[in-house]
């Protein structure tokens, strides 16, 4: 039996530490949360399932930014402001118009001239870019713009025009932001492997962080009457594809091949370099299944989607925050890291800092992360002066967010 004495000291040793005992417990939950990452991946646990709630804050560059990614000092500078206005992700166009944007010997055997690459001092643009980002603690993965699409004028339409789909009527080229384009034919094993063999040569040849594929990763509803896909269609449906080049089991048909070439090509990433982020970026599902026969939520739900980010390039806030509350959006959520894709303005068509404030409000409201298009619209040819659009910007993020990388 314990003496009255004893066990009156016991009760005010108790009470003098326990205030102490209370901050350690505190301290040793926020190092838990810390290091979660480091400690799920010694378990065995998948890098990119134990952080789905990375929020996304990066920056599209484009082909409109190589003044910027030409230069040494310049791209310093851009990392570094981009370091300090909290951003943690970089997006650099390395596939646009049939030409890659690094030095690439697929390119090079399939005979396709090098488009830029180059620096100002002859050095490589993405390589110098990637590691820049990375002494400050910024992601970069890299972005196959132009997917399955390319200018007729190009060397890829010029020297392999097999390559390419038509619609029913035998025409070859649509209409896009981009201009005048041609459609390689993504059922086509030749384009498939061609394709292929790009995205393993960047992820192997750079220390990127993953890989990028957007709303071109897809084929025009109207187009897939070239005779090999009509041949293939005929014998798997021992049907002719129909006249309505919308007629569901066609549009389904068609999608589920690209479905299928997205699942081998993620395969042969993860394979190439595990824990590559698979990054998609394409527009609301119900557009982008409909008119580009792209069919992403199947993607997701088949995990072949690391992170995800919806381009909703909307001026009116009605609309915007309708496509931001989609469903499937709300279901990527729960999963991977989700973001919004924002309009930050075009040469000819600027947009205000209040419009870009209220939209990342709103996807921040929703627990969405963004990504703005692009680079240089984010403090020039605005409608507000260099340091309001910096002043505007800084206001965004408060305070850092850094994700984390998986060597």
């Amino acid at each position: 039996m314990k003496s009255p004495f004893i066990a009156q000291s016991w009760r005010r040793l108790f009470k003098s530490l326990f205030p102490i005992l209370i901050l350690i417990s505190f301290i040793t939950v926020l190092l838990l949360d810390s290091f979660a990452p480091a400690i799920a991946e010694g378990w065995g646990f998948g890098a990119i399932a134990q952080l789905p709630r990375q929020e996304i804050r990066g920056v599209w560059m484009t082909t409109n930014d190589f003044d910027t990614l030409k230069d040494r000092e310049k791209v310093q500078d851009a990392v570094s402001q981009l370091r300090r206005l909290n951003f943690n992700t970089i997006y650099p166009v390395v596939w646009n118009s049939g030409y890659v944007m690094y030095p690439s010997a697929i390119a090079q055997r399939a005979g396709i001239q090098p488009f830029i690459y180059k620096g100002s001092d002859g050095h490589d643009i993405l390589a110098d870019l990637i590691n820049q980002a990375h002494r400050k603690g910024l992601l970069v993965i890299p972005w196959f713009e132009f997917g399955f699409m390319a200018p007729p004028t190009s060397e890829l339409a010029l020297n392999y025009p097999d390559w390419f789909t038509q619609k029913r009527d035998g025409s070859q080229t649509s209409n896009s932001a981009a201009g005048e384009v041609m459609w390689l034919n993504p059922f086509l094993p030749q384009v498939q492997q061609f394709i292929t063999n790009l995205v393993l040569e960047t992820v192997s040849q750079y220390d990127a962080d993953g890989i990028q594929f957007d709303d071109h990763t897809s084929l025009p509803y109207e187009f897939g009457y070239d005779k090999y896909t009509v041949a293939l269609y005929t014998k798997e449906t021992k049907n002719a594809p129909p006249r309505d080049a919308q007629d569901a089991v066609w549009v389904k048909w068609r999608a589920d091949k690209i479905t299928a070439f997205m699942v081998q090509l993620n395969q042969a990433v993860k394979q190439r370099k595990p824990q590559a982020i698979f990054s998609v970026s394409p527009n609301y599902h119900d557009f982008a299944y409909k008119f580009h026969l792209q069919d992403w939520l199947t993607w997701m739900r088949q995990n072949i989607v690391d992170e995800l980010i919806v381009q909703v390039y909307r001026p009116d806030m009605q609309s915007f925050v309708a496509n931001i509350s989609r469903p499937e959006i709300q279901e990527a959520q729960k999963i991977i890291p989700t973001g919004i894709g924002i309009m930050a303005g075009l040469r000819n068509n600027p947009v205000p800092m209040q419009q870009i404030k209220s939209q990342v409000r709103a996807a921040q409201e929703r627990g969405l992360g963004v990504t703005f298009f692009y680079y240089e619209s984010l403090w020039n040819d605005s409608l507000e002066s260099l340091n309001e659009r910096q002043v505007g910007f800084g206001s965004l993020f408060p305070s850092p967010a850094l994700r984390a990388r998986v060597e």
